[in-house]
């Protein structure tokens, strides 16, 4: 990861529509969860993004070091009723990433926190169960199973990274809806984007439970 592309978005906020033009842009990354068929290193293996960065974090200071063959990294929270990991609001943990990746560049999806709410809202047990009964930096337990909850936390994940991260031109935000997204995460990535759309939409999910109702 001479490059590393990161992202510091939130859920629901456009992170497997970016996962996929990466991909389709001839990018290796990893999304969440790192799949069998995506590595041939076995220890990698169907291991949680979070987890693996905060193991290396601790272990040796660099939350990227078994990362080497992937080129981006776009959504690396992971919460459930045993783990709790959201890297992309730990300063340490970013400021290493920074510090040993001077080519380094950070991406925040801004979505409209009323929509990325509602989009969480809706999705699977998110809402309903994972993140009101975690500690969840800025979110801590039992709150997040209301929108108003998650637009107040959104906006200051957002208003966190914008001062971060101020004044750094490795750093962009960008909103996923804007007609221009694909351009301006192409010029600032150095990155040709062939496709650019919506993926993993929450109405496609429904829709597949509503099929298997």
């Amino acid at each position: 990861m001479s490059r590393p592309i990161i992202s510091l978005s939130l859920p629901k906020s456009g992170t497997t529509t970016l996962a996929d033009a990466l991909r389709q842009a001839g990018l290796k990354v990893a999304d969440w969860r790192i799949r069998r068929h995506e590595t041939d290193s076995e220890h990698l293996h169907d291991r949680l993004v979070a987890e693996l960065m905060y193991e290396d974090y601790f272990d040796s200071g660099d939350p990227l070091h078994r990362f080497g063959e992937f080129d981006a990294i776009t959504e690396m929270n992971a919460v459930n009723k045993n783990v709790c990991f959201w890297p992309q609001m730990d300063v340490g943990l970013l400021t290493a990433i920074e510090r040993l990746y001077p080519n380094v560049r950070f991406l925040l999806s801004r979505r409209d926190p009323e929509k990325t709410a509602n989009s969480m809202m809706r999705w699977n047990n998110l809402a309903k169960e994972r993140l009101p009964r975690n500690n969840v930096p800025g979110l801590p337990r039992p709150y997040g199973d209301h929108k108003d909850h998650l637009v107040r936390w959104i906006t200051s994940h957002y208003a966190f990274c914008d001062r971060i991260f101020e004044g750094r031109d490795h750093f962009m935000a960008v909103d996923p809806e804007d007609p221009a997204a694909a351009e301006k995460i192409s010029g600032f990535l150095g990155v040709d984007l062939p496709w650019w759309g919506k993926s993993n939409t929450t109405e496609e999910w429904l829709a597949t439970q509503r099929q298997d109702g």
